[in-house]
């Protein structure tokens, strides 16, 4: 869970690398203790290089000073919650291995457009210690496992649950329904609000600029739906809140919301498209293949090298400087005249011609067509949606808990 710090930091960080040492008005370097967490320090150099490696995530190109202040200040809380996560799992005895780090970084590579050794080579480039990095995925690892342990065998998702879930879905494929993304800030109260809405809108420059929504989703959502990217799937609008309805409501071309206030928090939502009832649609699966530097002769070289939609992920993910994303269940209407013209001239496993993506250039990959639209995930999806729905929300409250019990003291707080 990460929330953004009610405390000011005295952090100036250059764009787009962020490799420059913090700075005094009078030239010297400072290297102090930023916060404190039950006796752990945390160093301003832990932050300069979380802020780093977030924005490396994101994929974000030069960052305005604004936006820099609001991604030091989400590193700060992410840096908080791992402190508070090792120190459960000190208290549990719990161990993580060097191979269990390893592979979720190649994972984090992977989701990033990297590999393991190209992600670990950006980071020493960019002046940060690849140690922040397994510092972060051993209290990920660490803390899953405190989660499943504690919670895991005590969820039964029962088969009146499921039952119960599949006719809310039944009944919801009568009604006009919305795919969308979320991304959710949480917050405790009305200040911790008003920094989420700041930092809610630095995320949304940086998508619009071309930031891929699935990863900026899981590293800073506290939705339950983080882990997969922020995808939401299907929903009709009774069934999300009042608040979010009324923006997707009045949306009607994909693309994103402003920030969403609600009681809790703050959303941003991807408008991805709809689909009415009993209608039978053509919906096709693509995948995006985008080119970070705007070479349209580097794009043409990958497409070259990808024959389909397999191939382009495998191809981003041995290139930094590509990045693909899956696009499942577009209705082919709202992806304008355009965009359908060149979606029908193509087969199953072909590209489209290069396109405008964002500030880059990219490709979609068709992978499938579907004319139907209409198919509902089985039994067994059903009982692992709702699982790691309940253990999410579970997991998010224990931190939260763990936070309000600790003794967390911030530099100027």
């Amino acid at each position: 869970m990460i929330r953004f710090a009610a405390a000011a930091l005295a952090l100036v960080i250059t764009s787009p690398a962020l490799t420059t040492p913090v700075q005094a008005q009078e030239g010297e370097t400072i290297e102090g203790i930023v916060a404190i967490v039950n006796d752990q320090p945390i160093s301003y150099s832990d932050v300069r290089e979380r802020a780093s490696l977030l924005l490396l995530t994101l994929g974000a190109q030069r960052p305005t000073p604004e936006q820099q202040q609001q991604i030091a200040s989400q590193a700060l809380d992410e840096l908080i919650d791992e402190k508070l996560q090792l120190q459960e799992a000190s208290e549990y005895e719990i161990e993580v291995s060097e191979e269990d780090i390893n592979g979720a970084i190649t994972d984090m590579a992977r989701q990033s457009g990297l590999n393991r050794e190209d992600l670990i080579g950006v980071l020493r480039q960019s002046g940060v210690d690849p140690q922040s990095l397994e510092a972060q995925m051993r209290a990920e690892i660490a803390w899953r496992r405190i989660m499943g342990g504690l919670y895991g065998s005590r969820i039964r998702i029962s088969a009146n649950q499921i039952d119960e879930r599949l006719k809310r879905l039944q009944a919801a494929s009568q009604e006009t329904q919305y795919r969308l993304g979320e991304i959710f800030l949480y917050t405790a109260n009305e200040e911790e609000k008003q920094q989420a809405l700041q930092g809610a809108g630095t995320i949304i420059e940086q998508l619009k600029a071309g930031a891929p929504f699935e990863v900026a989703a899981q590293r800073f959502s506290s939705a339950p739906t983080s882990a997969a990217g922020g995808d939401m799937g299907l929903v009709a609008l009774d069934d999300i809140d009042p608040a979010i309805a009324e923006v997707v409501r009045g949306m009607s071309e994909p693309g994103l919301s402003e920030p969403i206030e609600v009681e809790n928090g703050v959303y941003i939502i991807d408008y991805r498209g709809r689909r009415d009832p009993s209608e039978s649609v053509p919906v096709v699966n693509m995948v995006r293949l985008a080119v970070g530097n705007g070479s349209e002769d580097d794009l043409l070289a990958a497409t070259a090298a990808a024959e389909d939609c397999e191939g382009a992920i495998e191809v981003a993910e041995n290139d930094p400087n590509l990045n693909a994303s899956n696009l499942d269940d577009v209705k082919l209407d709202d992806l304008g005249p355009e965009g359908r013209s060149m979606i029908e001239t193509i087969d199953v496993g072909q590209h489209t011609d290069v396109m405008a993506m964002g500030d880059s250039l990219g490709v979609m990959y068709l992978c499938s067509r579907d004319e139907s639209g209409s198919t509902l995930p089985s039994r067994d999806d059903i009982e692992n949606q709702l699982y790691t729905r309940q253990l999410g929300m579970i997991s998010q409250r224990e931190l939260r808990d763990l936070r309000r019990e600790a003794t967390i003291i911030q530099r100027g707080s």
